[in-house]
């Protein structure tokens, strides 16, 4: 967003960044806004697989033809950690079913198994944990004050479950979007000692 135009003036842009984890690519694209136009000269022929936070600008690219949003599981775990002053045995009953998720990650990593066999331990190990942990989540949920941390993080998981789940179906897709947040690091380093970057020209 442009908040002033008048010389002397602070401006604020963002840089959108894209990564495809399979190909180790990355691309800083920088807009002065964070609206849906932002990413769609990018993504406006784009076909695949696209995995994003939950920020409401990428909805609509679930609908569109060609195109299947998954969602992060990082973002899902966050919520339920930052609710754990508010109900700490719900709060800690998923986050432990969650770190079940990322042990099954970290060992296929580590046996550098194949797409093919990565997507078959995550149907023989993980699908069984989400299955379980989704119902569990919708048992609980009437059980909670909606506005409550608690009844927030599990509204978001509940809502966004199927997305969540989707990484299980194809041995290239990650279980959240790390790789990308990952990469956005040096820029945010960076910024807190140039802070400016003078121009949108610049940026």
């Amino acid at each position: 967003t442009l908040f002033r135009s008048k010389k002397g003036t602070t401006h604020r842009g963002y840089f959108w960044v894209y990564n495809n984890s399979p190909g180790r690519l990355v691309f800083f694209d920088y807009q002065e806004g964070r609206g849906a136009e932002a990413p769609a000269e990018l993504l406006g022929t784009y076909q695949g697989y696209l995995q994003t936070d939950a920020y409401a600008v990428y909805d609509a690219y679930g609908k569109k033809e060609g195109i299947t949003l998954l969602h992060c599981m990082a973002h899902a775990r966050r919520n339920f950690f930052e609710a754990k002053n508010n109900d700490v045995v719900r709060s800690s009953y998923v986050l432990e079913q969650i770190q079940q998720l990322y042990a099954i990650e970290r060992d296929c990593t580590e046996k550098n198994l194949s797409y093919i066999e990565k997507e078959t331990v995550r149907k023989e190990q993980a699908i069984p944990i989400l299955e379980h942990l989704g119902k569990w989540m919708i048992d609980q949920y009437p059980q909670v004050l909606p506005k409550s941390p608690i009844g927030q993080a599990l509204a978001y998981s509940i809502t966004r479950w199927d997305k969540l789940c989707l990484y299980t179906t194809n041995g290239m897709l990650c279980i959240d979007n790390n790789p990308v947040e990952n990469s956005i690091r040096p820029a945010c380093i960076g910024k807190k000692n140039y802070l400016f970057a003078g121009s949108h020209e610049a940026a």
